[in-house]
């Protein structure tokens, strides 16, 4: 008989409101699933959860992520209970990188084309929103990759809790 499986709480929450893209919506889900991460969407979608390019992005790791979908942010608040939130918006009151996580900690991000709304935002609190650092005539770093920043800073600072080990060097074979 083989061991039960143990479900680790999860490193960390992931939350897109409203995402628009399918393909950055598919990468957070191998992301998520990579890091023992949660993935929140908050409806709408602007896409259907079976869509070509959402299956292509995240196709051989869906089945391995955790993926929650809610009717809407209070919904997803609801279900996070007392989490701690941050919110990443390009206006942020503090860099991702500058602040300390623990683990259970959830991080929104908003739609690709207008970010987080202010009401969003206020009910956060300024003092938990963050700032992805970028040159001055950048506007925005795509939504995947924000995650990924954001995700794996806090993952590091976690000691990486649930990683695998290493795997060994690939030995190079001579042409």
């Amino acid at each position: 008989m083989a061991p039960p499986t143990v479900i680790a709480p999860p490193v960390i929450h992931i939350v897109l409101y409203q995402p628009e893209i399918p393909p950055n919506t598919g990468n957070a889900i191998r992301l998520c699933a990579n890091t023992g991460a949660v993935l929140h969407l908050v409806k709408p979608l602007g896409f259907r959860l079976d869509d070509k390019s959402l299956q292509r992005s995240g196709l051989d790791y869906h089945d391995l992520a955790a993926v929650k979908v809610h009717d809407d942010f209070d919904a997803c608040l609801r279900d996070l209970g007392g989490t701690r939130l941050f919110a990443v918006e390009t206006g942020g009151a503090h860099c991702y990188s500058a602040r300390e996580y623990r683990a259970g900690d959830a991080f929104v991000f908003g739609p690709e084309t207008r970010g987080l709304p202010p009401s969003l935002l206020t009910q956060v609190g300024r003092d938990q929103t963050l700032f992805i650092p970028m040159r001055p005539q950048s506007r925005s770093i795509n939504l995947s990759n924000a995650v990924a920043l954001v995700a794996f800073e806090a993952w590091r600072q976690l000691d990486f809790t649930g990683s695998a080990p290493p795997l060994p060097p690939r030995t190079q074979t001579p042409i």
